[in-house]
């Protein structure tokens, strides 16, 4: 079947090859070969579009909530020591559903201000960009700390914003990707603290009974799996998270 989908290069190569003065022409699906100002416009859509979709997971991992929840759901995997449990792929999976709950008032928002708009003619793509833009820079302002905004701003020679709305995107998107790294791991420590005082109770207990060629990690890594399932581990970890986002 793969082989199959090779047939239609096989043969535009073997024209070339067998006719190199005569001209080839090519028509993409979806991009017209017309210079009428309709398929034209038609056709910058369409890169714009790609464009978009290969800046989708940038856009992601720095303007939404994705960067905080999987760093520290990654610091409870590497609390607990329990190398790759849980899978890299359920952690990535649950960062992003979460990140999907979160942002789910702004993305209804841009859908109702900006999508529908614009789908049904009412306003142009750049009106549409930048009102869809507004609820992001929202979003991310509310979990922004003002040093770290304040850096880029002063460092671009830029004026003081006087709301979200007049921060530019150059400047709040590397700030809010370096707020939220900061306080996942603000999170990721505290949540490092009663593994970490786990680790040292079994290895002064070991070092007590002369069995100093034991791993201590052997030891306590029951003791920390029994302790976060009894606590209900996942349940707080989330709960933590979202309410850090709501009283950003």
């Amino acid at each position: 079947m793969r082989y199959g989908n090779l047939l239609p290069v096989l043969l535009v190569g073997f024209g070339l090859l067998m006719f190199p003065g005569e001209a080839v022409a090519l028509e993409l699906p979806g991009i017209p070969a017309s210079s009428e100002p309709s398929d034209v416009e038609n056709t910058i859509t369409i890169l714009v579009l790609i464009t978009v979709l290969s800046l989708a997971p940038s856009i992601l991992i720095l303007m939404t909530s994705f960067t905080r929840i999987l760093i520290v759901l990654g610091f409870v995997r590497t609390a607990l020591a329990t190398q790759q449990m849980p899978p890299t792929q359920v952690l990535i999976g649950l960062a992003l559903f979460m990140t999907f709950f979160i942002m789910a008032p702004t993305l209804s928002e841009i859908n109702e201000t900006a999508m529908q708009p614009y789908l049904r003619g009412e306003i142009s793509q750049q009106e549409a960009f930048d009102t869809a833009v507004v609820p992001l820079k929202e979003f991310m302002g509310r979990h922004t700390r003002e040093k770290d905004l304040l850096l880029f701003l002063n460092y671009a020679g830029a004026e003081r914003p006087t709301g979200y709305a007049d921060i530019p995107l150059s400047a709040l998107v590397p700030a809010f990707a370096i707020s939220e790294l900061k306080t996942a791991f603000q999170m990721g420590f505290m949540i490092f603290i009663p593994f970490l005082v786990i680790d040292m109770v079994v290895a002064s207990v070991l070092m007590g009974m002369g069995m100093m060629m034991l791993p201590p990690v052997m030891i306590s890594l029951p003791f920390k799996i029994l302790l976060f399932v009894l606590v209900d581990g996942w349940y707080l970890v989330v709960k933590s998270l979202l309410i850090s986002f709501n009283t950003g």
